[in-house]
């Protein structure tokens, strides 16, 4: 099953093509995102991330990070995602060498009405000194058209922008370049107003990179990739001014247990509730330069630090029962009999499938809303050579059983098997799906009617 588009809007502006991509962790699966930036803007989260792609002779540096442009995705609720295409790219920014493939991390603010979109890239020629710098472009609307400058920042040199602007209206620009380096915005919020400052008190032995930085209760918390041993872990420090100084406090995140070499993040909070957005290289296992965006929820102490968050494949967000469940972004799964697949191990954007290989292997996936309204059925997308028996619980692996699914030992193929209800719940439940005898079933989704 593809786990992708089930509408495409034309809209006036310019033909602008929007997917609609319902997901769990990873959030996006119609192409490999990196690097997210999570902001709300009217009332809906705005996701501003890299966009992996894979080089080839000629298009960048084959088995190397390569990026050649930025899309921006929306969301009402974590789970739904619009793709509203391409925002910028290599080819068009006046200033960016046209075939660099070196768009890195960007960021996105909003300020009196306007829309500024930060973004790093090899410059065209040496007139803009050497390595990375740093350029702007400005929209009307969160979603764009975005124009790029005709130039880039001045005195900044360096990757992965960020920009805060405090509760005074003071802008500041964040960098990385070795060091993680400050500055205070102009007004205009393309100039510096400051000369930049490298942030001292942070670990001074390893890669450091990444720089995100938000406010809460009056403490300012910068965040940060940092490579203490192999790989990234993420970071964070704390100060009463946007400027420090830090004082390290600990780890938000650790090491990828799978050795993905980088990670980088965005902490947002949204509807009453924080999250980390952040990557894994979950589309792509034995390549880390092509990853992908997840979001988990995130929380404080009462002291203000921050609970290191463990990923999940779950993710965040509440799932409409009328809607595909991907059973393989589970909540959790029985030690033994359950193992998690690609659909096709090569096309892996198709996603992934769930086996239950002996009887009493299970699956939980958690926060579906059955809705107000009675429902009838349960479809299920599965495969069997031997057939099988299903049952579907809710909130408990003795939980009230929503349907007993019996598939016939004819389905060799995928193919979908519908069960009527034997159970009618309301509201939001986790869900079991688990095997009652020996013969194995994979599963690809489950959908309520």
């Amino acid at each position: 099953m593809v786990r992708y588009s089930t509408a495409i809007f034309l809209v006036m502006t310019g033909m602008s093509i929007f997917h609609r991509l319902p997901a769990q962790n990873p959030i996006i699966t119609t192409q490999y995102t990196a690097d997210p930036t999570a902001r709300v803007f009217n009332g809906k989260i705005y996701l501003y991330p890299s966009h992996d792609i894979l080089a080839a002779p000629g298009k960048g540096r084959v088995g190397w990070f390569c990026m050649e442009d930025y899309h921006v995705f929306s969301s009402s609720d974590l789970t739904d995602w619009t793709d509203h295409g391409v925002i910028v790219s290599q080819d068009k920014v006046p200033w960016v060498r046209p075939d660099s493939y070196s768009m890195w991390a960007p960021d996105c603010i909003c300020r009196n009405g306007k829309y500024y979109f930060y973004f790093p890239s090899s410059p065209r020629d040496s007139t803009y000194g050497r390595g990375f710098v740093i350029g702007v472009a400005i929209a009307d609307r969160p979603e764009g058209p975005f124009v790029p400058q005709p130039e880039p920042m001045k005195n900044v040199h360096g990757i992965d922008p960020n920009v805060f602007i405090d509760r005074d209206g003071q802008a500041y620009l964040y960098w990385a370049q070795g060091n993680i380096y400050a500055a205070r915005l102009k007004d205009n919020m393309v100039e510096l107003a400051s000369a930049p400052v490298i942030l001292q008190e942070l670990p001074a032995k390893g890669l450091k990179e990444g720089p995100f930085l938000f406010e809460r209760n009056g403490i300012y918390y910068l965040t940060y990739p940092h490579v203490q041993n192999k790989t990234e872990c993420l970071e964070y420090a704390t100060s009463d001014n946007p400027m420090g100084p830090f004082a390290v406090k600990g780890v938000i995140m650790d090491e990828s247990p799978t050795g993905c070499w980088t990670n980088h993040q965005s902490i947002v909070l949204f509807k009453d509730q924080w999250y980390l957005f952040y990557h894994h290289n979950d589309l792509s296992p034995h390549f880390d330069k092509a990853r992908s965006v997840r979001i988990d929820s995130l929380f404080f102490n009462s002291d203000g630090t921050i609970q290191k968050v463990i990923p999940t494949l779950r993710g965040a967000g509440v799932t409409d029962a009328t809607h595909m469940i991907q059973p393989d972004r589970y909540s959790n799964i029985s030690t033994a009999g359950t193992s998690i697949g690609f659909l096709d191990t090569l096309h892996p954007f198709e996603g992934w499938k769930t086996a239950l290989e002996r009887g009493g292997a299970w699956v939980q996936y958690n926060s579906v809303d059955l809705g107000s309204r009675p429902l009838r059925s349960v479809s299920l997308r599965l495969s069997t050579r031997a057939g099988g028996v299903l049952q579907v619980r809710a909130d408990a692996l003795d939980g009230p059983l929503i349907a007993d699914i019996q598939v016939s030992p004819t389905v060799t193929e995928w193919k979908i098997v519908t069960s009527t209800l034997k159970t009618n719940l309301s509201g939001v439940h986790n869900l079991f799906v688990a095997s009652k005898d020996d013969r194995p079933v994979e599963i690809d989704w489950l959908r309520f009617e």
